[in-house]
């Protein structure tokens, strides 16, 4: 079968189409022929080295397929049922065995492309509003990169548990991408600094919440925009790493809270996994929760995906079909 092969990090160009042997399940695993892929930051920081990875290996931590084969052992699932998957590795390949515990079922009314748009970037923004700082009906969150795809599904998610919300982007465009998907005030940061926005917009009491997937270009705007006892939601480093935080700071900008989390340690039981995943397909189902697909791009495609995704030029979710 055909892969995107990383063989030594790199640029884009270290993703390279290969011939590999076709997969075998294992006990507890499912073969999935993939269909559609989400392409993430996460594998541009494997590919890049940013986050270590064994060499060589097969990219793509997000896909959505049907199940053409079931190892020992697994029992929720069987061959030609829908399925979708995040946090596994492998995607970027014609076929891929995954944990069986890693996999959702995938239900009618969503398609292949929809769940892979949807499953790694919405349970994350999932967890960061219903678990990380569970929003709360009639308070304001700051969303930076609102129109993204992370961005955009955090903001309907917010939207939806009654929060106000300000999302920041870079342009017209994106205002209005951003503002479609129901955020109430739009601060374009190439033109307006952040944090003197947010406290104008908050009559200078600041948002309860940051949710920050950028890192390094807008931690100190996120940081300067908490109200006291608010929460900084670091979830990403699209722009690169965050300095060292002196813990002062925190106690300086008002007593606020710092957290780093990962999706990983709010899917790893299955039920939360299940639980998340359903909440988001049934809101997708119900045409109350919109997926945004920026891009679509053949799989040997896959550097030039990464380029545009690493050049924050794009909007939604872009995929390898």
């Amino acid at each position: 079968m055909r892969a995107m092969v990383i063989e030594e990090n790199g640029g884009p160009e270290v993703l390279r189409p290969s011939e590999v042997p076709d997969p075998v399940p294992g006990p507890g695993e499912v073969v999935v022929d993939v269909t559609a892929r989400g392409v993430n930051f996460i594998d541009i920081y494997q590919r890049s080295g940013l986050y270590e990875v064994p060499l060589p290996f097969v990219p793509g931590m997000e896909a959505a397929g049907v199940v053409t084969a079931v190892g020992e052992g697994v029992e929720d699932l069987s061959a030609g049922q829908r399925v979708g998957w995040a946090m596994a590795p492998g995607a970027y390949a014609e076929r891929a065995a995954v944990k069986a515990s890693l996999v959702v079922p995938v239900p009618d009314g969503v398609s292949d492309e929809q769940a892979a748009a949807l499953l790694l970037q919405g349970m994350t923004a999932h967890s960061l509003t219903h678990s990380v700082h569970p929003v709360s009906e009639g308070e304001t969150v700051l969303v930076h990169a609102a129109a993204g795809g992370t961005g955009l599904l955090l903001t309907q998610l917010a939207k939806a548990r009654g929060a106000r919300v300000i999302g920041t982007v870079s342009t017209e465009a994106k205002e209005r991408i951003a503002r479609e998907a129901g955020a109430d005030e739009v601060v374009r940061y190439t033109e307006t600094p952040v944090a003197e926005a947010v406290r104008e917009l908050t009559g200078g009491e600041g948002v309860a919440a940051v949710y920050d997937g950028v890192g390094r270009d807008t931690f100190d705007a996120g940081l300067a925009s908490l109200r006291p006892r608010g929460v900084l939601v670091l979830f990403g480093q699209s722009s690169g790493p965050v300095a060292p935080v002196d813990p002062q700071r925190l106690n300086a900008a008002g007593s606020v809270y710092l957290t780093r989390p990962s999706l990983a340690h709010f899917v790893a039981d299955r039920q939360e996994l299940l639980g998340r995943a359903g909440d988001l397909f049934s809101l997708l189902a119900q045409g109350r929760l919109d997926v945004r697909i920026g891009g679509r791009y053949p799989l040997a495609d896959a550097g030039r995906a990464h380029t545009d995704l690493a050049s924050r030029r794009t909007s939604g979710k872009l995929l390898l079909v």
